[in-house]
């Protein structure tokens, strides 16, 4: 049997799973933007992810769905401007100009990047408490799993989250 890959939207307020879906293993992250937002009832403020995200084709699917919403990905390294960065800035340009001015960490503060260590949380919480692999072999049953698992996940958060505050 192939390996499956589980990709998961979650609420960066609340921790809270909102979609998933489950591919094969050649199907980047990347790709699967569009099929998560199409899920998604309502509107999204921001779509946040790793600089495995940073590509044209996930800036447009989240401008296709939700225009005003932020995309808060890390430019690569070797990025540059798009040709309209002067007269029209695409909000990539924009994170450019950020970087450029401020440094990644200055970059990752003022762009709200930080908030993603909460959903790097909310994926340590379903390996820790659900695991890291199926049970199930058929794909039916292996999407039930993961339903039956972020229902679950979503209902232990109902008992409490906890509050951090630096103090320091």
């Amino acid at each position: 049997r192939a390996w499956r890959v589980l990709h998961l939207a979650t609420d960066a307020d609340t921790g809270r799973i909102v979609v998933s879906v489950l591919t094969d293993k050649d199907a980047d992250d990347g790709s699967q933007v569009g099929p998560l937002l199409d899920q998604i009832e309502g509107a999204v403020a921001s779509v946040t992810g790793d600089g495995a995200y940073d590509r044209d084709d996930v800036y447009a699917e989240v401008a296709v769905r939700h225009p005003d919403a932020a995309v808060v990905v890390p430019p690569r390294a070797n990025a540059v401007p798009s040709d309209t960065a002067e007269t029209a800035p695409t909000q990539r340009d924009r994170h450019l100009r950020c970087i450029a001015e401020r440094g990644r960490m200055g970059w990752q503060k003022a762009s709200g990047y930080n908030w993603r260590a909460l959903v790097e949380s909310d994926i340590s919480r379903w390996k820790r408490v659900i695991g890291d692999g199926l049970r199930f072999q058929t794909d039916g049953r292996q999407a039930s799993e993961v339903a039956i698992a972020a229902d679950v996940l979503n209902r232990m958060l109902e008992l409490g989250r906890p509050e951090y505050v630096r103090i320091a």
